[in-house]
């Protein structure tokens, strides 16, 4: 009879090397699949369920809780994974060439550069960046199973606390933009992180535009 100390440890060690997983070519999962998304949350959601269950079960039956877990885990997983894929399809479709659209398996992040949705020192959004806004409003009511994070991000030029101030501006007005489109305002959090959390060097001005941006992350609920 296997110990369930070693249930456990093997539960716990395939957990983690499912969520570490990053390597598209490994458990069926090919470079270009469409699916991947899903087959990773899948994974993802049976390493994490197999864990619940081991732990929510005596000695004598986490053998059975694991496998319990695993598969209600893979399938919520899965189809976690299958929605962020076509919602993230649609908006790739839907949305214009300068929005950065990242699915991560477990949250879609759309990045918007501020050099396009803002004037220089200004809190209001450009009108040729509302269409695409809409846009992403109505994608959102269309999932309405996930919560929304607006964050604003600026370069490094300039005084700390005056770019803070700035970041939570923009931030604002974007979550106002999909509050008027009809984004119920309970499900969306809007905040800036000024220029503490740059994505490129702010030694450049390459690196300056890319660290000005409003990502907005998509979080589907558990």
């Amino acid at each position: 009879m296997i110990s369930s100390k070693l249930t456990l440890a093997s539960v716990l060690a395939g957990a983690l090397a499912l969520s570490a997983c990053t390597d598209p070519g490994r458990f069926g999962a090919q470079p270009g699949d469409p699916n991947q998304k899903t087959k990773n949350g899948a994974l993802i959601g049976a390493g994490a369920g197999a864990l619940l269950g081991a732990l929510s079960k005596g000695d004598g039956n986490r053998g059975d809780g694991a496998l319990k877990g695993a598969l209600i885990g893979g399938a919520l997983g899965a189809g976690v994974g299958y929605a962020l894929d076509k919602q993230e399809a649609e908006l790739r479709q839907q949305m214009g060439n300068d929005v950065v659209i990242t699915n991560t398996g477990d949250r879609l992040i759309v990045t918007l550069p501020q050099d396009i949705l803002f004037a220089v020192d200004s809190t209001a959004v450009q009108p040729g960046l509302l269409g695409d806004l809409r846009t992403l409003a109505n994608s959102l009511q269309s999932y309405p199973n996930s919560t929304v994070q607006v964050i604003g991000h600026t370069d490094s030029d300039g005084d700390a606390a005056y770019n803070q101030q700035l970041s939570e501006g923009r931030a604002y007005a974007v979550a106002n933009v999909l509050y008027g489109n009809g984004v119920p305002t309970g499900r969306v959090q809007a905040f800036g992180r000024g220029e503490s959390q740059p994505i490129a060097s702010n030694l450049t001005p390459a690196g300056k535009a890319q660290n000005r941006r409003v990502e907005i992350v998509i979080l589907p609920n558990a």
